[in-house]
This record gives C-alpha cells, structure tokens and sequence, in this order.
C-alpha cells in the first residue's frame, strides 16, 4: 500500500549549492543543505546544515541545526545546535541544547532557556525567584 504524503510530512533534502545566491525567505517542512549563499530567512521543521563554503545573512529557525559555514543573525533552534571548528556565528543563539567544538568563533548572545512559562503562576513563582534577598 502506498503512502500518502501529508502536507505538513516532508523527508525532502534541499540543497542551495556552491556559487548559487539567494535573496529572500526560503521556508521548507524538509532538511537544507546550505553552501552557498543565502540573505533572508530561513525556516525549517527539519535540520539545516551550513556547509563550510555556506553563508547566511538572516534569521534561522529550524529543529536541528550543524554549522561550518558563517551565520550573521539570529538562530532559533527547537533542539539541537552544533558549532563546527569552522563555524562563524554572528549574532544570538536560541537553542535546547549546544555543542561547540573547539576553534569556533561565535560573538552574540545565547539563550538555551528559551522555554515560555505554562501559566501565569509559574511566570510568578520564577520571577520571585530571581529576585535578591532584601537586605538586614
């Protein structure tokens, strides 16, 4: 019996190849494979790899991600993000969990507690938490 593909179901592969630019938001429910250049957005259900020739000057939000490449924005990862030894990261990271190797050069912030609080209780307890003890 043969599958019927969802919309929202994708395993395609996309690839932006060496010397190709692209100028615009690229949105994909499938992996991306990026070494050549992108300027815009990103957007992905899936894992984006930025090759060691790739480049992107724009927002990426996708589930997994592994860079070699340069990135110059901000990058939301729902997982997992790892930073190759060639990576170049200029801008702030929002991600689960991150793993950098050695040698790679990353300037910006990094959020890895990105997760929004499930009420407005829990949103009151965290803040009281945070707050300094008053002084004696």
């Amino acid at each position: 019996m043969a599958k019927v593909y969802n919309e929202n179901e994708s395993n395609s592969i996309n690839i932006i190849g060496i010397g190709t630019k692209i100028t615009g938001d690229v949105n994909s429910n499938g992996d991306i494979r990026v070494d050549g250049s992108l300027v815009g957005k990103l957007i992905t259900k899936g894992k984006v790899v930025i090759g060691e020739t790739g480049k992107v000057k724009g927002e990426i939000n996708c589930k997994n991600s592994d860079v070699e490449g340069s990135i110059e924005g901000k990058i939301t990862i729902s997982e997992l993000l790892s930073l190759k030894a060639r990576a170049r990261i200029q801008g702030d990271i929002i991600a689960a969990k991150l793993a950098i190797e050695p040698g790679c050069q990353f300037t910006g912030n990094c959020d890895m507690n990105a997760t929004a609080p499930a009420n407005e209780e829990t949103a009151q307890t965290d803040k009281a938490e945070k707050q300094p003890l008053p002084a004696k």
